[in-house]
């Protein structure tokens, strides 16, 4: 999709001539401070006789279309509640935004302007506001329409924020740079994820890697199949062995910091563009949705070009083994023993934890660039689904600082993560007969289990591990998160790299 164009300017909302004018209402605090009022004026108090009413009351997710009947330069009002003032976060901005685009599409209106809201949550300055604004705009209006022969939804062009101050501008601007740089990075993963498989393969995977390095001046390394037998990578090898399509292990790196020996931050993401599962056959019911099993990679990557577009003061890493899990007859078997690019012997219980294996080479590769800090991101368990449902992404780690920065990045995206424990006695379900460790420990403590098998291949650098399989699918169009593939994540992944920078 064309990614809308979002500008601020010094406006008022009686004077600005568009198809439509945004006007955001807590619950129960009546019209918004003088904008509200301004309108109303103009309008012979029809705003305040709709909210006395109650046909509008400012509830979250309601929204009301009042046309001005050439009362005002702007054609028609779109009111949309935020809920209870106190309760008000950047989230709730984010999602009224993403109604609101909504709403102004069924409208058909090719472009519109927001009143900057006159109630904000506590502590929340104008570049936070212009952020939240724009991606909930930005992200609320995605649509992937690339295989439909009948596509007629039109795309929303403009959005405008109106600032009732100059001194606001400078703020605001930074504030839709950071949002147009975030929202299109998840576009990007949405994209990539809503490709069908027998398109988005590791070769594809590759080219869409050339093309961000290209556009955002990284520099790029792709190791072959025979590079990863030379460096002893028999995990990803393994996982790749029953698929036609070659896999390919992706290095993107990006030099930003001042001081060019800064240690980087290095992302890791699982980039299986489809499994079935292997010899180990997931069932045939969601398994077309195992097109999105690459959504961590995909999302290293869109982090990679966003903190290159931003020109983010740091030297950042983006990691992506990718590899295809198929049932061919070259497949590896349960009971197979693969050596790892560490050294570590796995022997392979289950084929269709193809994720940790792919992510233990990964990591112990990422490992030789020496980071400040390593974060891996994967669809990696169902078992996190069956803990933490669809709105929390599993976190494990072993250093205090990194895990509080990635929850309060999560906090200020509105991707939360929920800490699980990465306790050594879970190991024992791991403990393996004839190698160092097997691949699965059983149904007791699943998400646990991965996240300590991880934890093997990462020496003593701060690690983090993100499991987004509660999170990276809906089964329901949401405020700004489609049916489908989320991009949840990338987000968080890019606030906490913009957090670090400051």
């Amino acid at each position: 999709m064309n990614i809308m164009r979002v500008k601020a300017k010094q406006g008022r909302v009686d004077t600005e001539a568009t198809d439509a004018l945004v006007l955001l209402f807590c619950e129960g605090e009546g019209l918004p401070q003088e904008d509200g009022v301004i309108l109303d004026r103009a309008l012979g108090g029809a705003l305040r006789e709709l909210l006395q009413s109650k046909e509008f009351d400012g509830k979250a997710g309601e929204v009301v279309v009042f046309h001005t009947h050439r009362k005002l330069p702007a054609k028609r009002l779109i009111l949309v509640g935020l809920g209870k003032k106190h309760e008000l976060g950047l989230d709730q901005i984010r999602q009224a935004m993403g109604h609101a685009v909504k709403r102004v599409r069924h409208t058909k209106c090719d472009a519109f302007a927001i009143a900057l809201p006159s109630i904000v949550p506590h502590e929340a300055s104008p570049i936070d506001v212009g952020q939240t604004v724009t991606e909930g705009a930005i992200l609320g209006s995605y649509q992937f329409t690339t295989y439909r022969s009948d596509a007629s939804g039109k795309d929303v062009a403009a959005m405008t924020i109106l600032a009732p101050r100059k001194d606001q501008l400078h703020q605001l601007s930074e504030g839709i740079r950071r949002g147009v740089a975030t929202a299109e990075a998840t576009v990007f993963v949405r994209d990539l994820c809503n490709h069908p498989s027998n398109v988005m393969t590791p070769t594809r995977i590759a080219s869409e890697a050339k093309t961000v390095a290209k556009d955002a001046g990284v520099n790029l390394k792709i190791l072959e199949q025979k590079e990863m037998e030379k460096l002893g990578m028999g995990a990803l090898l393994g996982v790749a062995k029953g698929s036609h399509e070659p896999p390919k292990f992706i290095i993107l790196q990006y030099q930003g910091a001042k001081k060019k020996d800064d240690r980087p931050v290095v992302l890791v993401g699982k980039t299986i563009t489809f499994d079935t599962g292997g010899i180990s056959l997931k069932p045939a019911e969601n398994m077309e949705q195992m097109k999105a099993d690459m959504t961590g990679g995909a999302e290293v990557l869109a982090a990679m070009r966003a903190a290159a577009r931003l020109k983010l003061p740091l030297n950042l890493i983006s990691i992506l083994p990718a590899a295809e899990n198929m049932p061919g007859g070259r497949a590896m078997r349960p009971g197979d023993v693969v050596k790892t690019l560490s050294g570590k012997t796995v022997e392979v219980q289950n084929t269709d934890a193809e994720g940790r294996l792919i992510l233990s080479d990964g990591l112990a590769y990422a490992t030789r660039f020496k980071p400040a800090a390593l974060i891996d991101i994967a669809t990696l368990t169902g078992a996190c689904v069956v803990a933490l449902g669809q709105f929390a992404i599993g976190m494990f780690g072993t250093d205090a600082a990194l895990k509080e920065a990635i929850r309060k990045a999560g906090l200020r995206a509105g991707e939360r993560v929920w800490e699980m424990p990465l306790w050594e006695e879970y190991f024992e379900q791991l403990r393996s007969d004839v190698a160092d460790m097997r691949n699965i420990g059983g149904r007791g403590g699943g998400m646990i289990t991965a996240a300590l098998f991880l934890s093997k291949f990462v020496g003593d650098v701060p690690w983090v591990h993100l499991d987004i399989a509660s999170t990276d699918w809906s089964e329901r169009e949401r405020a700004y998160i489609p049916k489908g593939p989320t991009g949840i994540g990338t987000r968080l992944l890019i606030q906490f790299l913009i957090n670090r920078s400051l």
